[in-house]
């Protein structure tokens, strides 16, 4: 096992998680996609709202895809507070 696996078998056991249920890489690749594209700060409150939607019986795969292409299509912000800046 990983320390991400240790850490994901940990925090689900603490929360009451099935650790079946986490897709870890379909988080990290959200995550990527969002402080690549959006800005950085935003990928861990994307993660917390697709553990909402989650959590409200949104499927985890479709709703990340979702965020994901919606990260895709955002404006690029070229005053230096974007991802290119």
């Amino acid at each position: 096992m990983t320390v991400m696996d240790d850490w994901v078998t940990a925090a689900c056991a603490e929360l009451g998680i099935d650790p079946g249920e986490v897709s870890v890489p379909v988080v990290l690749d959200l995550a990527k996609d969002v402080a690549h594209q959006v800005l950085r700060p935003g990928a861990p409150v994307t993660a917390y709202l697709l553990g909402v939607a989650v959590g409200r019986g949104a499927d985890q795969a479709a709703t990340a895809a979702r965020l994901s292409e919606l990260a895709g299509t955002w404006p690029v912000e070229l005053d230096g507070t974007g991802p290119t800046g």
